[in-house]
């Protein structure tokens, strides 16, 4: 099938049935609203249900035959990140970075449309008073820092990209078991001057060769699909509430930015293998018993593999100081807050120096 002949939706976008004004989802809803005249307009709800697809025929298929979405995205010249904009705009900047965007540059691309997604729940006032406790909170960041942040210039709704997998393993494997036991030992020490003789007990561990089989069904393991966020950021925003996925439907990304899936469904499954295997390799020095455990080899196989492909709402912010990027977000659903943050080494050399000063105090009156 070429790509003339593939299924296509687009973002288009909604005019307000009132007065023919853009609309944006509102979050927390069912209805997208328009900012001219304020009239909401319901979303139509789809009968469908979220579905797994088979991973190997999703795999066999190439996407040929799958659904495609036409966004029109920009690519950031500083970090590389590609992500939706709006065509009617002058100006934007980049939401991972602040780094303005060259509008010339924005083009029509055609991706594979997910199957799900979770809309906003948090409008982006509450995600922001979430995001101003959590920033105020901060000890020792720099003043500029809490300052600029109060700021809502940079503050953005964004829905990022995720595979999530299903899959039966079976893993055998060789290990050892460790046990403890106790020896009594001899041993010779000098007490008021003179040399004693006295007794303790040692631990020591004796190891037996063991092999096994151990099961485990994983069930929605969540791999982030982006390579524009720190991963350990973005896995810290979870739980995400994945019960409540619902069929896709363009319309809930009106009024936000949507980020290009960069791990395609095969390098995804690759990392979701990374992450059953540490919990596989806990069921397996759990079933080893035994008081300490080592594991010699494993095979783990596969079975019934299936797949999703969703969006997750997050609000980012981008913050630039002494010429480095900072990052925060916001979960969409929960408002959990995760970023990084800059020291002020004033502050905590001020501090050091007030310590010191009362410990110098304390002496001098003692």
């Amino acid at each position: 099938m070429n790509h003339m002949d593939e299924p296509t939706a687009s973002t288009n976008t909604f005019a307000c049935k009132s007065c023919g004004a853009n609309l944006k989802y509102k979050p927390g809803t069912n209805s997208m609203v328009c900012d001219f005249c304020g009239a909401e307009n319901e979303i139509a709800q789809s009968d469908d249900t979220v579905k797994e697809l088979d991973f190997y025929e999703h795999l066999r298929k190439k996407d040929d035959s799958a659904e495609k979405l036409t966004c029109v995205f920009i690519k950031c010249e500083s970090c590389g990140a590609t992500s939706s904009i709006d065509p009617k705009i002058a100006s934007d900047k980049c939401p991972y970075c602040g780094t303005p965007l060259i509008i010339a540059n924005a083009h029509n691309e055609d991706i594979i449309k997910p199957q799900s997604l979770l809309p906003f729940k948090l409008n982006s006032k509450q995600a922001h008073q979430e995001f101003t406790a959590w920033v105020k909170k901060l000890r020792f960041a720099p003043s500029k820092l809490k300052k600029g942040m109060l700021n809502t210039e940079n503050f953005k709704g964004i829905y990022v990209p995720y595979w999530t997998y299903d899959t039966q393993t079976t893993t055998q494997y060789v290990g050892q078991r460790g046990e403890y036991y106790y020896e009594t030992e001899t041993y010779t020490t000098t007490e008021n001057g003179k040399t004693v003789t006295k007794t303790r007990e040692v631990k020591k561990t004796r190891w037996y060769n063991v092999s096994g089989v151990v099961s485990r069904f994983f069930d929605d393991i969540l791999v982030v699909a982006t390579l524009s966020l720190p991963k350990k950021m973005i896995y810290a925003l979870e739980p995400w509430d994945l019960e409540n996925l619902i069929p896709f439907a363009d319309n809930y990304l009106s009024g936000f930015v949507t980020e290009k899936y960069q791990i395609d469904l095969a390098e995804g499954f690759m990392v979701a293998q990374d992450i059953a295997e540490k919990k596989i390799v806990m069921d397996i020095f759990e079933d080893i018993g035994g008081d300490e455990q080592r594991l010699d080899s494993k095979h783990i196989q596969y079975d019934n593999i299936t797949f999703k492909h969703l969006l997750l709402p997050a609000y980012i912010c981008a913050y630039r100081y002494n010429g480095k990027v900072y990052r925060f977000m916001v979960n969409g659903r929960t408002g959990e807050v995760q970023g990084e943050r800059p020291w002020s080494w004033i502050k905590i050399l001020l501090l050091i120096i007030a310590i010191i000063a009362a410990i110098a105090l304390i002496s001098i009156l003692l």
